[in-house]
This record gives structure tokens, C-alpha cells and sequence, in this order.
């Protein structure tokens, strides 16, 4: 009489478990940083920057009959961090003054360090040296400059690092678009400040 062969038990799949437990970890992983960031949020209550420009002035302007344009744009830009724990490191910073779709100036302003609850007036000057106009913008131009005003559109680009406490955050892009920036050619005439969208 042949012997059978004894039934064998099946084996565990000790792989399946492997990959719950791992699945588990994932999960509660995410939760509890989830968690942190929530925690952390509520602390800080990061608060949007505030920024505008609060005064402008044009000094030698000069368009030529070939559509050079020659001036200096100067102006200062207000700068509000409402925030009561977070500050800011202004690593990089460059202001470009445009007309229409064009720049006519460029500036780069030096690097600094705003606190928190701070208010940071930046004095900045953009020469427009032998620009080229082209399309309508010499002609726009001439035509406000007849009238007394003129609207340009003021864009600031930064790289910066949040500080919270000791911890400090990568670079980021900020971008402020000022627009419109009524600026008067006479220096008699009151400035209306302009207020300008914050995207950080």
C-alpha cells in the first residue's frame, strides 16, 4: 500500500504583512506631520505682506526724436510685515519701473532683514539710460508727458527666507505688482499712493 504524502500547511505570506505595516507607518507618518504643520500654522498665524508705493517722482526725462528715452524714476516703497513671529530675509531684490508692457528702468536694491511688526521704507532710484521705445510707447508717452502725469506699473522681484525662531526657511520667489502708479511731473503735485498685490 502506497504511503500519501503528507498535506502541507500553507505558509504565511510574510510579505503581505510587510507591506501593511509599512502602509501603516506611511499613513500615520503623514498624519502626525499633518498634524505639526496644523499645530504650527495656529501658532504663527503668517499674516500676507503688505506693500505700496508712497511716493514718486520723474527728474531729467528725456524722450528723443530717434525713441530714446533718458530718466530716473525714483521712488519708495513701503514694505509691512504684519506678522508677530515670522521675519524676513530679503536676499535679492530687483524693482523694474514699466510703461505699457515695456521696461524702461531696473534697479537692484541691497539685501536686508525685515522683523517681524516691522515697516521698512525702501528708497529706490531706476535710470532709464538710452532706452529703445518701440510700438505706440514713444507716442503714448509724449502724450502724457503733455498732460503732467504719467501711469507706470511698478514690479519688485525678491528672493526670500522666512525666520520663525531659529528656523529659517528655503528661498522663495516674491512678486509685488504695483499698478497704477500715477506719477506727476511736477514736484508741486501730491502723490497718491498706490497699493500693490502681494504673491509669495
Amino acid at each position: 500500500m502506497a504511503n500519501n504524502p503528507p498535506l502541507q500547511q500553507p505558509k504565511p505570506i510574510r510579505s503581505n504583512l510587510l507591506i501593511r505595516y509599512i502602509a501603516i507607518f506611511l499613513l500615520t507618518l503623514v498624519v502626525l506631520v499633518g498634524i505639526a504643520v496644523i499645530i504650527i500654522w495656529l501658532v504663527v498665524k503668517p499674516k500676507h505682506l503688505d506693500y505700496s508705493v508712497e511716493n514718486a517722482a520723474i527728474h531729467n526725462f528725456n524722450l528723443t526724436d530717434a525713441n530714446h528715452l533718458y530718466a530716473n524714476f525714483d521712488f519708495t516703497i513701503r514694505a509691512y510685515n504684519p506678522n508677530s513671529r515670522v521675519s524676513l530675509y530679503y536676499d535679492t531684490v530687483e524693482v523694474h519701473v514699466r510703461y505699457e508692457d515695456q521696461t524702461l528702468a531696473t534697479n537692484a536694491i541691497q539685501p536686508f532683514f525685515q522683523s517681524h511688526k516691522n515697516v521698512t521704507r525702501l528708497q529706490v532710484r531706476a535710470t532709464a539710460q538710452t532706452v529703445a521705445l518701440y510700438g505706440s510707447v514713444p507716442k503714448d508717452l509724449r502724450v502724457e508727458r503733455s498732460s503732467g502725469d504719467i501711469e507706470l506699473d511698478v514690479l519688485v522681484r525678491a528672493r526670500i527666507r522666512f525666520k520663525v525662531g531659529a528656523w529659517k526657511s528655503k528661498h522663495r520667489i516674491m512678486k509685488v505688482f504695483c499698478s497704477p502708479v500715477l506719477v506727476n511731473f511736477s514736484r508741486d503735485r501730491s502723490f497718491n499712493r498706490a497699493t500693490c498685490e502681494v504673491d509669495t
